[in-house]
């Protein structure tokens, strides 16, 4: 099994733990607060990792401009991705953003000129039919299918912008390493999500409610669970710049985005969700997909 496969996968089980913690600080904090709290306690982790390694922000002008790009995409991919675990179901918003795994392949192979044998182009096609089965019921036949929640909106913008961020850092690493340049994004995050908040709360613009709105009263356990989806998304984070600093963007793009298999375990044994037969079928296909890659 290469690096970049078990980078990926490492990956994937710190953000498919993310998920969960920020779906349930999400519901009484709301999905802006959770992003300012978490983001802000990954930078300190990240900021931390720098000064033992001697390392700081990008100083080539390029480089600076990509960091402080993805930071801006991964801001928007955050903040749509914890509002559609607010809003919910945990077990079909989560397999939905992981579709960013099958973009992030298309975009591989465009952007960067990567290649794919034909084993592991068709495990990418059976993971990202996985996903879309995941996201959708089908209560009658083909014509009857709908999207599942209205969370699902908010994941699949969180799923393009995933993709983009994904690729995007992998241009910048080849230029200035991925400590650099995950720390510069990193900063430009919390600048975005504690500039929005201070807009949403200072002046309240209705576009912003979904976003500030929680349907259960805050508390500091809250707060703490919010930190907590921080940290474990920041080592996720490091565990995925490694990979693509050190293997292919599309593997490591695409096993990263195995985390919904954790995150639906989670709702389906702890939070009393349940999913439908072609549901699992997706997620199977999911499975089944990384497999096909992995042995090819």
């Amino acid at each position: 099994m290469s690096a970049g496969l078990l980078l990926g996968l490492g990956a994937a089980l710190m953000w498919g733990l993310t998920d969960v913690c920020a779906a349930i600080a999400g519901q009484r904090l709301g999905s802006l607060r959770v992003l300012a709290a978490s983001q802000l306690a990954g930078a300190c982790v990240l900021a931390i990792v720098a000064v033992a390694l001697g390392e700081g922000p990008p100083t080539d002008p390029r480089a600076i401009l990509a960091g402080i790009l993805v930071g801006l995409a991964g801001a928007g991919a955050y903040l749509s991705f914890f509002t559609a675990l607010r809003i919910g179901p945990l077990s079909v918003v989560s397999p939905i953003t992981a579709a960013y795994g099958g973009l992030t392949v298309i975009l591989a192979v465009i952007v960067r000129g990567e290649s794919l044998s034909p084993g592991q182009a068709a495990g990418a096609a059976l993971a990202t039919i996985g996903v879309v089965l995941a996201g959708l019921v089908f209560d009658g036949g083909l014509r009857s299918a709908r999207i599942v929640g209205r969370g699902v909106a908010f994941a699949m913008v969180a799923l393009v912008l995933f993709a983009i961020m994904t690729v995007g850092s992998a241009e910048a690493i080849d230029i200035t390493g991925w400590l650099p340049l995950i720390l510069l994004a990193r900063i430009t995050q919390v600048v975005a999500g504690w500039s929005l908040l201070g807009i949403g709360l200072g002046l309240r613009p209705r576009w912003m409610a979904p976003l500030l709105e929680a349907p259960q009263p805050r508390t500091r356990r809250a707060l703490g669970i919010a930190v907590a989806a921080g940290l474990l998304d920041v080592v996720g984070l490091i565990s995925f710049a490694i990979g693509l600093e050190r293997s292919e963007t599309w593997l490591v793009g695409l096993a990263s985005s195995f985390g919904p298999a954790v995150a639906v375990v989670v709702a389906v044994a702890f939070l009393g969700e349940r999913l439908r037969p072609t549901q699992w079928l997706g997620l199977a296909g999911i499975a089944a997909g990384l497999a096909a890659v992995a042995l090819a």
